[in-house]
C-alpha cells in the first residue's frame, strides 16, 4: 500500500517555503543571541576589518588632538576627580542599570571588551562630553534648540535628552573605535562651542581633557589616559560593524533585533493562520505545527 502523497498549491506552497525560511532565521537569531547572553560566549576576535567612517562631505567633521582622559560607570570621587559616577547626568542609578561597576582592571575585562564579571544592560562603549542640554528631569536649556544640529530631528519632551546615546567616532592613530554619549564631562556641562562648534575644550585640569572615554573605549583603541585622540559626531548608519553593537538596551542596533525578532515571530504565526486555514478550506482539517 502507498503512502498519498498530498500536493500543494502554489499558495500553499509558498506559504511552506516561507515559513520554512523565516523559521531558520529565527534560529539563527535564538542561537546567536542565547550565545551573546550566556557565560560561555564565544569572544570576538581583537581584529576587525578597518572601521573608518565615510570619508566624503560630512555634517560633523574631526575634533583633533583632545586629551582623553578614562572614567567608567561606578566610579568612587578622587582628588583628581571629585564626581563619582555612580550617577550620571542623565541616569541617577547609572551603575544599577549598567549591571554592575564596569571594573577598568585590564585583567578584569572579557575578550570582547565588556566587563568580565557580567553582561552589561547597557553599552560598555560609552563615552562622556562636556555639555548637557537639560537643566534637570523637567527642563530642557532653552538656547538647546540653536545650539544642537539634530534638535528638531529628536526632540520629544522637556528634560528628556537628545544628545543621550548620541554616537561618536573615536580615532587614535590608525585605529577607530565608537561609542555612545552616556555622560557629561570632563568637570563642564557647557563647553557649547568646542561641543558642537570650532572652539578648543575650555577644562583647564587633567591637561584639559576634552572627552572621557570608557575602558571598553581605551582597551579598543589601545591608548593611556591623557592621551591625545580624535572624535566627531556620526550617524547611526556610519556605525560598522563591531564590539560597540552587542550589548545593551540603549544600543540601537540591539534595540534593531529585538525589533527583527518580534517581526520573524509575528509573521511566523500568520503564516501557520494562512496554512491552517488552506488546510481546512481544501478538506484536510488537519493542523501542523
Amino acid at each position: 500500500m502507498f503512502a498519498q502523497t498530498q500536493t500543494l498549491t502554489p499558495v500553499a506552497a509558498n506559504i511552506t517555503s516561507e515559513s520554512a525560511s523565516l523559521g531558520a532565521l529565527s534560529v539563527s537569531r535564538q542561537t546567536l543571541e542565547s550565545q551573546s547572553g550566556s557565560a560561555t560566549f564565544a569572544p570576538l576576535p581583537r581584529v576587525f576589518a578597518p572601521t573608518l567612517p565615510r570619508t566624503t562631505y560630512t555634517r560633523y567633521p574631526w575634533k583633533t588632538d583632545i586629551v582623553a582622559t578614562v572614567f567608567w560607570v561606578g566610579e568612587l570621587p578622587t582628588e583628581n576627580n571629585p564626581t563619582p559616577n555612580t550617577a550620571s547626568s542623565w541616569d541617577t542609578q547609572w551603575t544599577a542599570n549598567f549591571g554592575g561597576y564596569d571594573d577598568p582592571d585590564p585583567a578584569r575585562r572579557a575578550p570582547d571588551y565588556r566587563p568580565a564579571g557580567f553582561v552589561p544592560k547597557q553599552n560598555p562603549f560609552y563615552v562622556a562630553l562636556p555639555y548637557n542640554d537639560c537643566i534637570d528631569y523637567k527642563t530642557t536649556k532653552a538656547t538647546a534648540a540653536k545650539l544642537i544640529p539634530w534638535f528638531k530631528e529628536k526632540f520629544r519632551e522637556s528634560g528628556k535628552s537628545v544628545c543621550r546615546d548620541r554616537w561618536i567616532a573615536v580615532r587614535a592613530g590608525d585605529r577607530v573605535c565608537y561609542a555612545q554619549w552616556s555622560d557629561c564631562g570632563p568637570f563642564l556641562t557647557d563647553d557649547v562651542d568646542y561641543v558642537f562648534g570650532d572652539g578648543r575644550p575650555t577644562n583647564p585640569k587633567n591637561n584639559g581633557a576634552g572627552i572621557d572615554v570608557s575602558p571598553a573605549v581605551r582597551d579598543y583603541l589601545g591608548f593611556k589616559t591623557n592621551t591625545k585622540i580624535d572624535w566627531r559626531f556620526v550617524e547611526v548608519d556610519e556605525v560598522p560593524n563591531g564590539p560597540w553593537r552587542a550589548y545593551g538596551t540603549n544600543n540601537h542596533f540591539v534595540q534593531q533585533a529585538g525589533r527583527d525578532k518580534d517581526l520573524v515571530a509575528s509573521r511566523l504565526e500568520e503564516l501557520r493562520r494562512q496554512r491552517d486555514d488552506w488546510f481546512r478550506g481544501n478538506g484536510s482539517g488537519r493542523q501542523l505545527r
